[in-house]
């Protein structure tokens, strides 16, 4: 007969599970520390024993690591998705540049429009809250922070999708993008006319969210995106002529 024995799950395999959820689901971010093991376990309402049992079989698959003197993190999983030497590559090369808003445009576009669909109230609230930080931030005209929340709000929505993969996929390009691999994103808000029209665009983004309207969801982010393309093209080309202009003026200098 076609029967085995049930055996009872050990306690330290269900709190495996419960943390590799929580990582997979992307509520647990790489580089955030985990409780004390005391606290865990309080908090779990399991034996010590237990934790470290289960935290020793999650340093072993890679999902956390040990730090002397500090405590247990979330291992930052994201960094292998492109090797070194493919992200320098990235870095090094204009053309992907535009690659890189090509695939958020599409990536995004489908996130928001999922959003809209399968998001839950909290999730909209997210991304609500996120946006009138943008706008309470616009005044100050600090570029380092108005960039911050900007890509808090495009991860919020990717994160309101409820599609692990693209999740840690977006996760993994948006740090990049944070590091400058691909441009210097407060670039984007040194301008006066870019600052203003960006904040307006995510706001088409944000209404049409709200009003959990799909297909203006999308058509918000594209728009949006297809702004920050002609931005980018409109500052290389600033940025080659006044390079131009330097050696011009420089030659000038030299002949007296």
């Amino acid at each position: 007969m076609p029967f085995q024995k049930i055996n009872s799950e050990k306690i330290s395999a269900s709190v495996v599970r419960q943390i590799e959820l929580l990582i997979l689901r992307g509520i647990l971010r790489a580089g955030e520390r985990l409780p004390s093991e005391r606290d865990l376990a309080d908090r779990l309402g399991v034996s010590r024993p237990s934790i470290r049992e289960a935290v020793s079989e999650l340093s072993e698959k890679g999902l956390l690591e040990s730090r002397a003197g500090a405590g247990i993190f979330v291992a930052d999983v994201l960094g292998s998705a492109f090797s070194p030497a493919l992200v320098k590559l990235f870095a090094s090369q204009e053309e992907a540049v535009f690659d890189y808003i090509a695939f958020r445009r599409d990536m995004e576009g489908l996130a928001a429009e999922r959003a809209a669909k399968l998001g839950s109230d909290t999730d909209l609230k997210v991304i609500d809250t996120i946006f009138h930080k943008m706008e309470a931030a616009h005044p100050k005209r600090n570029p380092s922070e108005e960039a911050r929340l900007d890509a808090e709000f495009h991860l919020s929505i990717i994160e309101a999708s409820h599609n692990v993969i693209m999740l840690h996929m977006m996760r993994s390009m948006f740090e990049l993008l944070s590091e400058g691999v691909f441009y210097n994103r407060s670039v984007m808000f040194k301008q006066r006319t870019n600052r203003a029209q960006l904040l307006d665009q995510h706001r088409d983004i944000n209404n049409a969210l709200q009003a959990r309207d799909p297909e203006a969801a999308r058509a918000a982010v594209v728009r949006h995106l297809d702004y920050v393309e002609e931005a980018l093209t409109d500052q290389q080309i600033f940025e080659r002529n006044e390079e131009i202009a330097r050696l011009r003026f420089e030659h000038e200098q030299e002949r007296g």
